[in-house]
């Protein structure tokens, strides 16, 4: 089989791709520097130089696929160029499935993601669920306008999409906000948990292979959440320090000191740069947000399951203990 990826640089479009790759498969993988893409080249990946607001660079790779899983994104906390995210998160979308419908590909997969229901309060929802804002940040704004204005018109349109929503996805080779509070903690340097924020954590080899099974078995027109358990930042911490020994932040800060500290940081970013973990919109999303959702759909419909946090967060911190010189406990 032949498969066009998108995103295939990143964290779960490499996954994905070196998955279909190692399966026998033929991928084609659109990258927007041919640098960028080595690594995925020597897995039998082929690489081809294109970007996602440019349709063109994508019809002759497209062509002739039997299946596009769509995974690349505009993603960022904090500041950036938000007419990218824009052109990319939305415009992107938009000529991905164009090309599918007028190459006629027989499937694809859309990455969308659980953020699209903005801050639940607690609560796991289902596919059901929509939320129309406020918005926390930019990447939240342009993923749910891809989600609810693109991908959900092209599916009742007839366009044979599975649309997956994952929640964190964590991991070796992660390069997110969710890794950086990992490396901070294990350097001694994470001075506080933010009371109450809770995601919900699926390895990203889980993710990974989530997307290859929707391909397979997903029903076209459908959503699926693709989320692992919940857990709040706290007890992650605290299953990190059993893991390591490295003793977890004691202090707990309200989710209104981490919304004043939000603010503050917005008057500094107007006048100097901040690291990523302490911008504004970093802070915002740390003040006792939620992002909860059910798997239960994705469950029953292609076997859907994650891997239990201390497990794959074992696998994780042992990596980046590795990396910074520190030597893994046990």
């Amino acid at each position: 089989m032949k498969y066009f990826v998108t995103g295939a640089t990143g964290f779960i479009g490499g996954r994905v791709a070196r998955l279909l790759a190692a399966g026998g498969h033929e991928v084609v993988a659109l990258v927007r520097q041919a640098s960028a893409g080595q690594d995925l080249v020597r897995a039998g990946v082929q690489v081809i130089e294109g970007d996602l607001t440019l349709k063109e660079s994508m019809r002759a790779p497209m062509r002739g696929a039997d299946g596009v899983f769509h995974i690349g994104a505009w993603y960022r906390i904090g500041g950036g160029d938000t007419a990218r995210a824009e052109s990319v998160n939305v415009g992107g979308t938009h000529n991905v499935f164009e090309l599918m419908k007028e190459l006629e590909i027989p499937k694809g997969v859309y990455t969308s993601s659980l953020v699209v229901f903005g801050d639940t309060r607690g609560r796991a929802v289902d596919e059901r669920y929509r939320h129309d804002g406020p918005w926390l940040t930019e990447y939240e704004r342009t993923k749910w306008k891809a989600h609810f204005h693109v991908a959900e018109p092209a599916m009742r349109a007839g366009l044979p999409l599975v649309t997956l929503l994952p929640g964190v996805a964590y991991g070796p080779g992660d390069r997110s906000a969710v890794r950086s509070t990992l490396v901070r903690y294990l350097r001694g340097r994470l001075p506080m948990v933010p009371a109450g924020t809770s995601y919900c954590w699926s390895h990203v080899d889980d993710v990974a292979r989530a997307h290859l099974a929707a391909m397979d078995k997903g029903t076209p027109g459908e959503p699926y959440i693709i989320a692992g358990p919940a857990h709040t930042l706290r007890q992650v911490l605290l299953t990190a320090q059993a893991i390591t020994g490295i003793p977890a932040p004691r202090l707990d800060a309200a989710p209104w000191v981490v919304r004043s500290l939000s603010g503050l940081m917005r008057v500094v970013e107007r006048i100097r740069p901040v690291p990523e973990a302490y911008s504004a919109d970093a802070l915002r999303l740390a003040a006792g947000v939620t992002y909860l959702g059910n798997s239960k759909k994705a469950q029953r419909a292609f076997g859907f399951s994650a891997r239990p946090l201390d497990e794959g967060l074992r696998e994780t911190l042992h990596h980046e203990m590795r990396l910074l010189g520190m030597a893994p406990r046990g």
